[in-house]
């Protein structure tokens, strides 16, 4: 649960007692550490049930391990909805984390056999709940208009140089450059410099010498020209994010705040049953 819902829960007016205690225990330190530890105990499980002879050996032991885990997520995500209730809708992370944990609880046999391989989707829970990974993915998120334009000049250069390469290679390289589609893709492993040099780019020198004049300045606007935009943009967002002033209050205040308003609670719930101090006859 984020800040802000915690904030909005606080503002609620006529809120419960038990929801406040409820609520300062789910978001308490201990609560979310309990949290990351067993969603890393699940990605280890997960990852030993990809080993045939693990399997074969440990088998019952790793499922039974994978439903108590599960088990655990369901109870933190129904405490969550019942304290929080409305507000819980109000955050994508917790959207997120209730599309994961209903995947994991659809019966994966039959038809559904396929949702068993999505279960490893749990891991990225961990993105929900330690919030410095929180700020790394609100921050690419937030970079997604300025990449835009770096991705369509991407899209111009390569449809570009995936029309001239046909031209100038294909009919001597037909299964690189046979046609637009294998330009590109022959173009996209160049960009990636897996293999380019021995593997695609000597073997078109050898029947054009001067092939290099086109891929040298590929690769330099390419790979390390516009990819470099991606990462600059990235940072330089990170960084705005991080210079901001913060828009709700960090976790300890929040609890300070419901211990507060708790104690206020119960002075006022003492008044009302001691009645009026001076009676009028």
């Amino acid at each position: 649960m984020s800040d802000k819902d915690l904030a909005r829960l606080i503002q609620i007016q006529g809120v419960s007692p038990w929801r406040i205690h409820v609520a300062r225990w789910i978001e308490s330190q201990g609560v979310q550490f309990v949290i990351v530890a067993v969603i890393l105990l699940n990605s280890v499980v997960l990852g030993l049930e990809t080993f045939p002879r693990i399997l074969e050996g440990y088998g019952p032991l790793l499922k039974a391990i994978d439903r108590a885990c599960l088990l655990v997520f369901i109870i933190e995500l129904g405490v969550k909805l019942a304290v929080y209730r409305g507000i819980f809708w109000k955050n994508a992370w917790n959207g997120f984390d209730f599309v994961v944990i209903a995947i994991a609880v659809v019966p994966s046999s039959g038809p559904f056999a396929v949702l068993r391989a999505l279960r490893v989707l749990r891991v990225l829970r961990l993105l929900t709940v330690i919030p410095s990974l929180q700020k790394v993915v609100a921050a690419f998120f937030h970079a997604i208009p300025g990449l835009g334009g770096v991705m369509a000049v991407l899209a111009v250069f390569f449809f570009t140089a995936g029309v001239l390469a046909t031209h100038l290679f294909g009919v001597s390289f037909p299964d690189w450059f046979g046609n637009l589609n294998r330009s590109l893709f022959t173009l996209f492993q160049i960009m990636t410099l897996e293999g380019w040099s021995m593997g695609i780019v000597r073997p078109v020198m050898v029947v054009h010498p001067w092939a290099w004049a086109f891929f040298v300045p590929f690769i330099v606007i390419a790979t390390f020209t516009i990819l470099n935009l991606f990462i600059g943009i990235i940072v330089s967002t990170m960084q705005e994010l991080n210079q901001s002033p913060p828009k709700s209050p960090s976790r300890s205040d929040k609890l300070a705040l419901l211990e507060k308003i708790e104690a206020d609670i119960q002075s006022l719930k003492a008044s009302l049953e001691e009645g009026p101090a001076n009676p009028q006859p």
